[in-house]
C-alpha cells in the first residue's frame, strides 16, 4: 500500500490532507512538532496512521525528523506543508528544514513543496541566507519564493523524482485567517492529488500547480543559476549537502 509523510498535519491543510489521503486508501506518516499534538490526531491515529514529531524550527530536530520517518519509510510521497506566516523561525520552517529533509529522507517517490501565490512578491535574493545574517530580514513572500526555486532545483537534480510545488491558495485555516476567500476543500485536493495520481501530468517534475492545473511561477523560479546558488547557500547554512541522483 502507498506510504505518505505529511509534515505539519495536525491542523489546517496538513490534517485536511492527511485525512484525503487515508480515505482514498494510503498509508499516512502524520508529523506534529511534539507529542503533545497525538491528542489532536487520535482520530487519524486510529484509522492506522503512524506519526512522527520534531519542531521545525529546531535544526537539531529536523535531522532527527529525517531519521525517524526513514525508520518508517519508505514513502511514494513526500509533502511538505508546515509552514509558518512570520516570526523569527520564518526562514527556518519556511525553507531550511524542507531542504534538510529533502536530503535526509531516503528515496522518497515523489515530493510536493507548499508554497504560496504570495510567492510571486517575494525577493529573489539570497543575501544573508548562506552565513544567517541576522541583519537580513525574510519576508513570507521571500521565504515561498526560495522554496518553490528550491522545488526547481530538486526536479532538475533528481529527474527520477517528480518534485512540485503547490499553491493551496488563500484558504481560512488558523494560518489564512477567517476573512480567506478561496475554497477551503480545493485547499488540500492538489496535494493530496499529486502524491497519489497516476496522472501523466504529475509524472514529470517542476511543476507549479492551482487547483490541479499548472501555472506560471515567477521568472526567478527557472533560472538555473539562481537554483545552483540556492542549493549551495543551503548547504552552507545547514551543513547538510543534497544527494546525488
Amino acid at each position: 500500500m502507498p506510504r505518505v509523510l505529511v509534515t505539519g498535519s495536525t491542523t489546517g491543510l496538513g490534517l485536511a490532507t492527511a485525512e484525503y489521503l487515508l480515505d482514498h486508501g494510503q498509508e499516512v506518516v502524520l508529523h506534529a512538532r511534539s507529542e503533545q499534538g497525538r491528542e489532536a490526531l487520535a482520530g487519524l491515529l486510529e484509522r492506522g496512521a503512524q506519526l512522527v514529531t520534531g519542531d521545525l524550527g529546531d535544526p537539531e530536530q529536523v535531522r532527527a525528523l529525517a531519521e525517524q520517518a526513514n525508520s518508517l519509510g519508505p514513502y511514494d510521497a513526500v509533502i511538505h506543508n508546515a509552514g509558518v506566516i512570520d516570526g523569527p523561525d520564518l526562514l527556518q520552517v519556511n525553507l531550511l528544514a524542507p531542504y534538510v529533509l529533502a536530503a535526509g529522507i531516503e528515496n522518497p517517490g515523489r515530493l510536493i513543496l507548499l508554497s504560496s501565490g504570495m510567492h510571486r512578491g517575494g525577493r529573489a535574493d539570497l543575501s544573508g541566507l548562506a552565513d544567517g545574517d541576522a541583519d537580513r530580514e525574510w519576508t513570507y513572500s521571500d521565504s515561498k519564493l526560495l522554496l518553490t526555486v528550491l522545488m526547481a532545483a530538486l526536479a532538475r537534480h533528481w529527474p527520477d523524482t517528480p518534485v512540485h510545488a503547490v499553491d493551496p491558495g488563500w484558504v481560512p485555516t488558523r494560518m489564512g485567517g477567517p476573512s480567506a476567500s478561496d475554497d477551503l476543500e480545493e485547499g488540500h485536493r492538489t496535494q493530496g492529488w499529486l502524491a497519489i495520481t497516476d496522472s501523466p501530468a504529475a509524472a514529470s517534475g517542476g511543476g507549479y500547480w492551482h487547483h490541479r492545473e499548472r501555472q506560471d511561477p515567477h521568472p526567478a523560479v527557472h533560472d538555473r543559476e539562481l537554483q545552483e546558488a540556492l542549493l549551495d547557500a543551503l548547504a552552507t547554512r545547514t551543513g547538510v549537502t543534497l544527494p546525488a541522483a
